[in-house]
């Protein structure tokens, strides 16, 4: 075996685990942690091979009795229309995490280039940032929803626009605040006396030190954004029927609580598990990125 080898077997033995397995072992310190990624997988999993899995045309009519209860043959029974209410849920998971990630996604990408110019910029850029973000957020969301639902009529598109745009200043202010006491640390300075270009500032020192807070906020915030999307569905404002969906599903069963409660508890059940995954790995997240609260290795 040559020199160069051994050098080489010594620098990768040194070298240790690499990032991801680092970020696995610590989450799997973490029983809720575990428990909220098997519950994201689940979820993210069903929805992208939910058409594969779900045993009836959800949108077909009568496809059973109609009100049925849970049975083998309709797992989560019938509506009143006689449509399968498991293959309703399963596929409106889909549509809930679509929603979800298409939005935070577009409202994250926005916040964090908002955030940076507002907190690099010229101080008049941040201020007149800082007012467009707290003109924004003085609007209530739900008011918000019904002025674009009139203006725009009720769609997957009109959910998804409200969403984004006021999630946006919220993202926006934590890269500001983040990448605002980085400006002014000496490592900063540091760089810029040898001579470093702003652009590598942002993209080699800043943005991997604001990200983790990011990630950990929009964890936090998908079930926020499921249950928006849930709610205007459920008040008219979401997509249209037939359309399957958690809040149009939670709507019909709240129309017909007298005669059944099936509906009800089918569209709430997947709100209150996606929910509890996304949170608890919100939580181990945050344990995992922030040094003080980290477990060692």
């Amino acid at each position: 075996m040559s020199e160069v080898q051994l050098i080489r077997e010594a620098v990768d033995e040194r070298r240790g685990p690499g990032a991801a397995a680092m970020f696995l072992r610590q989450l799997r310190k973490s029983p809720l942690g575990m428990m909220g990624a098997v519950l994201v997988v689940l979820m993210v999993v069903t929805a992208v091979f939910a058409t594969w899995i779900v045993p009836n045309d959800p949108i077909k009519i009568m496809v059973g009795p109609r009100l049925a209860p849970p049975s083998l043959h309709f797992l989560l029974g019938t509506d009143q229309l006689g449509r399968d209410v498991f293959s309703r849920v399963v596929m409106g998971g889909r549509i809930a995490l679509l929603v979800a990630f298409v939005s935070l996604g577009a409202s994250l990408s926005a916040g964090l280039v908002l955030g940076l110019i507002a907190a690099f910029g010229p101080r008049w850029l941040d201020n007149l940032l800082l007012l467009v973000f707290d003109t924004i957020r003085s609007f209530p969301v739900i008011i918000f929803a019904l002025a674009v639902v009139t203006l725009l009529g009720p769609s997957l598109a009109s959910v998804i626009f409200v969403v984004a745009i006021t999630s946006v200043p919220i993202y926006a202010r934590v890269v500001r605040t983040q990448a605002h006491a980085l400006r002014e640390s000496e490592f900063i300075t540091a760089e810029r006396a040898m001579g470093a270009g702003i652009v590598r500032i942002l993209a080699v020192h800043v943005l991997p030190n604001v990200i983790g807070p990011l990630l950990i906020l929009v964890s936090m915030d998908v079930p926020l954004v499921i249950t928006l999307e849930a709610g205007m569905s459920f008040l008219g404002m979401g997509v249209r029927p037939p359309t399957p969906d958690w809040g149009t599903i939670l709507s019909d069963g709240y129309g017909y609580i007298h005669k059944t409660v099936w509906l009800v508890i089918a569209g709430g059940i997947p709100i209150v598990i996606t929910t509890l995954g996304f949170t608890f790995l919100g939580e181990a997240l945050r344990d995992i990125f922030d040094p003080k609260l980290r477990k060692d290795l």
